[in-house]
């Protein structure tokens, strides 16, 4: 589980710069941004808008924590997490919403069914598919689910993974 950390460890972006323009990825990363950011943001995987920072952008992403100054409509496939002292000027679209006490929240909230990883088109993964998005043996990932430390399903003799519940799992993991 340690090299799990230590990948994830190696795609952490953090920005603490004034930044201006188009930030775009197209492959998962944890990025977070603790300076000032003016423009268009697409991220995939994680995007945690820091208490200090002060973003002025069209906001796309998969997991979007915001903890700072937003100004601009946040779209997210997966949750939003607006967390004070945050301030949100602007339209919010995601399937999952968490709002602290204290957070403030200007403009609209449309809670749509995730466009990809609702439970009726979760893209389902084999047990090699999840050790290559992990980037781990599989039977590292054959041991985690035989001991309910992923989440997984049994289906005919094999593991089945949901991708949502995987990214899920991997963020939690992350935080602890």
């Amino acid at each position: 589980m340690a090299r799990k950390k230590e990948d994830l460890e190696e795609k952490i972006l953090d920005v603490d710069a004034s930044m201006q323009g188009t930030i775009a990825f197209k492959d998962p990363v944890n990025l977070r941004i603790n300076g000032s950011f003016e423009g268009r943001l697409d991220a995939r995987g994680s995007l945690t808008i820091g208490e200090n920072a002060r973003v002025k952008a069209n906001i796309t992403g998969d997991r979007i924590i915001v903890a700072g100054k937003v100004t601009g409509n946040i779209t997210a496939t997966d949750t939003v997490s607006v967390i004070a002292p945050a301030v949100v000027k602007g339209n919010i679209t995601t399937p999952r919403l968490s709002v602290t006490e204290g957070a403030v929240i200007e403009g609209q909230l449309a809670m749509l069914y995730a466009t990809s990883g609702g439970p009726q088109n979760d893209v389902t993964m084999t047990l090699k598919d999840v050790a290559q998005y992990l980037e781990v043996e599989s039977k590292v990932v054959e041991e985690w689910a035989n001991n309910n430390k992923i989440p997984a399903q049994s289906e005919n003799g094999n593991w089945v993974f949901a991708k949502t519940a995987v990214d899920r799992w991997i963020q939690e993991e992350n935080t602890k």
